[in-house]
């Protein structure tokens, strides 16, 4: 990863809410992972925007567009990757940035 990528990433986690949300999205990769995959697979729902949408709106109270707009920091800032799957989008932690970051701070 290029050092220019890093204010962009370290942007986008300053902020609360995105922070929170992309622990959340960390934490089902994790459980995904334990579960035997990397990511989660195309049937679990753990991932499932829409889920992650409500579930951050109870969370932290935030309206479904502003989550919105959260998400789509995260996914410029390469945190994470969503892909459409009909009328729902699946995101998933980017690992490559994840490591990345990880071998920045060591």
């Amino acid at each position: 990863m290029k050092p220019s990528n890093y204010p962009k990433i370290f942007k986008a986690l300053s902020n609360e809410q995105r922070l929170k949300i992309f622990m959340s999205i960390y934490e089902q990769s994790l459980k995904s992972s334990k579960a035997g995959s990397v990511f989660p697979a195309k049937d679990s729902t753990c991932c499932v925007m829409e889920k992650a949408f409500t579930k951050m709106c109870e969370c932290i109270n935030l309206s479904r567009s502003t989550i919105s707009h959260h998400f789509k920091e995260l996914q410029n800032a390469g945190l994470i990757i969503c892909e459409r799957e009909g009328q729902m989008y699946r995101c998933r932690i980017n690992e490559e940035t994840v490591n990345s970051i990880k071998e920045f701070l060591k």
